[in-house]
C-alpha cells in the first residue's frame, strides 16, 4: 500500500513537472513568447515550475532551431529519475540501456497523452465556450497538428473530423507504444 501511494505521489509530480517541461518545449517550437512580463499569460505558470532544472541545461544543452533541446532534456531526465526511484522502491536491478529505453517510451507516452487532452479540451471548448481566450491558444496548440489531417480529409462541410481521425492516431500510437514497454 504504502509503494502504490508512493508511486502515485511520484507520477502526478513526474507529469507535472516533464509535462511543464514538454509543454514550454512545444510552446518554443511554435514561436510562442514566453518571457517575464506577459502578463496572464502560459509563461505566467510554466516558468515557475520549469526554469529551476530548465536553464542550468540550457547552459550546456543548446537549442536546436526552434527546437528548445534544454527543456526536452529536462522532462526526459524528470522521467527518467522517476524510473530509477521506483526500481529502486521494487528492488529491481538498474540495467541502463532498458531504464533508458523505457524511459523514453514514457517520456513519449506522456507527450501522447498530454496531445490528447489538448485535443479534447479543445473540442470541448469549441463547443461550449466558442471565442473564449482559452478555446483560442488550445486551437493555437492543436492547428500544427491538426492542419495535415485537414489536408487530406475530404470537405465534410460544417463538421470537422480532422480531431476524431488526430485522437483514433494518438490512440494507436499508445498501443504501440505500451506493446513496446
Amino acid at each position: 500500500m504504502i509503494f502504490q501511494i508512493l508511486n502515485f505521489l511520484l507520477q502526478i509530480t513526474v507529469s507535472i513537472v516533464a509535462g511543464a517541461c514538454i509543454l514550454r518545449c512545444y510552446l518554443q517550437w511554435l514561436g510562442f513568447n514566453l518571457g517575464i512580463g506577459q502578463g496572464k499569460s502560459l509563461a505566467t505558470y510554466l516558468l515557475p515550475i520549469t526554469n529551476w532544472l530548465v536553464l542550468p541545461l540550457r547552459k550546456v544543452t543548446p537549442s536546436v532551431g526552434r527546437l528548445d533541446s534544454a527543456s526536452l532534456l529536462a522532462a526526459y531526465i524528470v522521467v527518467l529519475l522517476k524510473a530509477i526511484a521506483v526500481a529502486t522502491l521494487i528492488s529491481i536491478p538498474l540495467e541502463v540501456l532498458p531504464l533508458l529505453i523505457f524511459s523514453l517510451l514514457d517520456l513519449l507516452q506522456m507527450t501522447l497523452s498530454g496531445l490528447i487532452g489538448l485535443v479534447f479540451a479543445s473540442v470541448l471548448l469549441s463547443w461550449v465556450g466558442p471565442g473564449s481566450q482559452m478555446q483560442i491558444i488550445l486551437g493555437i496548440l492543436v492547428e500544427p497538428v491538426l492542419a495535415p489531417i485537414r489536408r487530406c480529409l475530404p470537405n465534410s462541410g460544417a463538421w470537422d473530423l480532422s480531431p476524431v481521425v488526430l485522437l483514433v492516431l494518438l490512440q494507436v500510437l499508445q498501443i504501440v507504444l505500451n506493446n513496446l514497454k
